[in-house]
């Protein structure tokens, strides 16, 4: 992490420079690495300027607070802000994240078995292997589904219950279901 600390019409001490570097962990620990942080402390007339500029991987965190009385409580009110913002941005990131994950598709391993393994008595062999998108929808989506299913069946979560479902076509042409039951 680099630090430029500038003071403008403000005589810049080490206690005040030690002290803006106990405070920025509060910030660092939401934003990712590489990090640069600039902060330029000012005074215009009485008023007290801190302006905190992080640039970090995921993006930047800028902050500009002013206060009346010391130098010390416009620092604080600025790291208190930026602090807020970083967390924002950073549980932005996650949900993000996680959504993508999520977005209502959940994926389900289908395995097929090489015939000859299971007869023979030997451990199982798996010869192929895909994956399943699973969506929301009601029996009667599923149905129209089901002629364009290369697998011969449809795997979906049911839009009423929010159970997994299974639709497949019976030999004797009809459809049939496999739903969980009560426990």
């Amino acid at each position: 992490m680099q630090i430029e600390t500038t003071g403008r019409n403000f005589h810049l001490d080490d206690r005040l420079r030690a002290y803006i570097e106990t405070k920025l962990p509060r910030i660092v620990k939401f934003v990712d690495e590489p990090i640069e942080v600039r902060i330029t402390l000012q005074v215009e007339k009485h008023r007290h300027i801190a302006e905190l500029h992080i640039a970090h991987r995921l993006g930047i965190v800028h902050v500009t607070e002013e206060h009346e009385g010391n130098m010390q409580e416009a620092v604080n009110l600025a790291v208190d802000k930026a602090e807020a913002q970083a967390r924002r941005t950073r549980t932005k990131e996650v949900d993000k994240r996680r959504r993508a994950g999520r977005n209502g598709h959940h994926g389900w391993p289908v395995e097929v078995l090489e015939g000859a393994s299971v007869e023979s008595g030997g451990a199982p062999r798996i010869i192929e292997s895909s994956q399943l998108a699973i969506k929301p929808m009601t029996i009667e989506e599923a149905a129209l589904e089901l002629p364009t299913s290369q697998f011969g069946f449809v795997v979906f979560r049911d839009a009423g219950s929010d159970r997994l479902s299974v639709l497949f076509k019976r030999p004797d042409g009809n459809y049939g279901l496999i739903a969980p039951g009560e426990a």
